[in-house]
């Protein structure tokens, strides 16, 4: 079988904003003499009654993320965002419309998002920016930009909030082509000035696009507007130029990264040692290993694939292996593009005891991978006797329905001539 190596290049979302810590002073400030008898039972109402709210908040959740069934889930959220405290949970949002959207149901995504118009939050600018970058997530740009054009309706300010949400929309929904033209002419129309949250989405989509001669040339105009490129903007470029086979102006980038005093993270190392693995430098790979060691920083799923990628590029499958268990026993879950490389690779070798454990992980981790891999394993298994094994699988496959169900088969035997 041919191996089949799989490639990654994809910016991972880092921290934007840190919220400012709000300091409580140390005593509590005294009560205001005959208003005791009044407030502390007033107190006490209005506690128990944010805290009964918050706590029905709660349950809500979770009943929507134990929810398989798509048209109930859709009933049970919009049923939930009546209550004012549920609607402040971003992360249930984020998670159900990530749901909906993976599972192709467009018009229960925009079924959602649209009955939040109702309700009262529409006038602040932070939900809707919500909203926009939902549709976003879920590709549905038109949508995104329709919230945006009714927030002036709404008398709701739009400011670089809104603006950024909207690029990263554009961005989301894979539009590529339309962030620059949306970034100048936008900016210019309702008169917003971009921050480097704008920039770094621009940068971004020129990467993607593989235009990363006009993504390096947005630093000058950083810089002509006073703004000073951060972690985020040399990852964005590194990413950029390691993943696409521009070694050379990707350590340039690194050694500016380094003279304007910006420390690079594991997103910054894991690019680094893609590049490194693409190019066949695996001494300069364990150099770098060596060096995020001492430094303390630890590998993530991304940084851990570039290394077994490039074992698997050098035709090391011990190595591979290696990395790939030092992964698991560093407590670190596989990247399913891990095992989109590493499966194909043991087949190869003739190691099925392996292609099978790593078919077996990436069911039962609930990851989606191509059917066609854990199938070749199945008939790998089949050609050499091993029938009860390639059972196995196809009964596993079957099921994860819940998840995500893999439709393996036996293959049928030759019949006697």
């Amino acid at each position: 079988m041919k191996r089949q190596v799989v490639y990654f290049f994809k910016c991972q979302p880092e921290l934007l904003y840190k919220p400012p810590r709000l300091d409580s002073p140390k005593t509590p400030p005294k009560q205001k003499k005959g208003m005791s008898s009044l407030s502390r039972p007033l107190g006490r109402a209005f506690s128990t009654a944010a805290t009964a709210s918050s706590g029905t908040a709660k349950s809500l959740s979770y009943l929507i993320y134990k929810e398989s069934n798509h048209k109930k889930l859709v009933k049970k959220f919009k049923n939930a965002s009546v209550n004012e405290h549920f609607r402040t949970k971003v992360a249930i949002y984020k998670e159900t419309i990530r749901r909906l959207s993976a599972s192709r149901k467009f018009d229960y995504v925009e079924e959602i998002l649209e009955d939040q118009k109702q309700y009262k939050d529409m006038s602040k600018e932070g939900f809707n920016a919500r909203l926009i970058s939902l549709y976003g997530s879920a590709g549905m740009f038109d949508h995104a930009r329709k919230v945006f054009d009714e927030m002036r309706s709404r008398e709701c300010a739009r400011t670089v909030m809104s603006f950024n949400a909207l690029l990263g929309a554009c961005l989301s929904s894979k539009k590529f082509d339309e962030v620059e033209g949306l970034f100048r002419g936008l900016s210019k129309e309702i008169k917003i000035e971009p921050d480097l949250i704008s920039y770094n989405t621009v940068m971004k989509a020129f990467c993607e696009m593989g235009s990363l001669d006009s993504a390096v040339s947005l630093l000058n105009e950083i810089k002509r507007k006073g703004l000073e490129p951060d972690l985020i903007t040399f990852n964005t470029l590194l990413h950029g130029f390691y993943a696409n086979g521009r070694f050379v102006d990707g350590e340039r980038i690194w050694d500016l990264m380094k003279e304007r005093n910006v420390e690079p993270n594991i997103r910054s190392y894991s690019a680094k040692l893609f590049g490194m693995a693409s190019e066949k430098r695996m001494n300069d790979v364990v150099r770098v290993v060596e060096e995020m060691n001492s430094k303390g920083i630890k590998h993530d799923p991304f940084s851990y694939h570039a290394l077994i990628r490039g074992f698997v590029n050098d035709d090391d499958f011990e190595q591979a292996k290696r990395w790939h268990g030092e992964m698991w026993k560093n407590g670190c879950k596989p990247h399913r593009l891990v095992f989109e490389t590493l499966i194909p690779f043991a087949v190869e070798k003739g190691d099925l005891a392996f292609a099978f454990k790593l078919c077996k992980d990436v069911i039962h981790s609930k990851l989606v991978v191509q059917e066609a891999l854990i199938q070749s394993v199945v008939d790998a298994l089949a050609n050499e006797s091993r029938v009860a094994e390639a059972k196995e699988l196809v009964d596993d496959g079957e099921a994860g329905r819940r998840a995500h169900s893999y439709k393996l088969k036996l293959p049928t035997p030759p019949c006697n001539a």
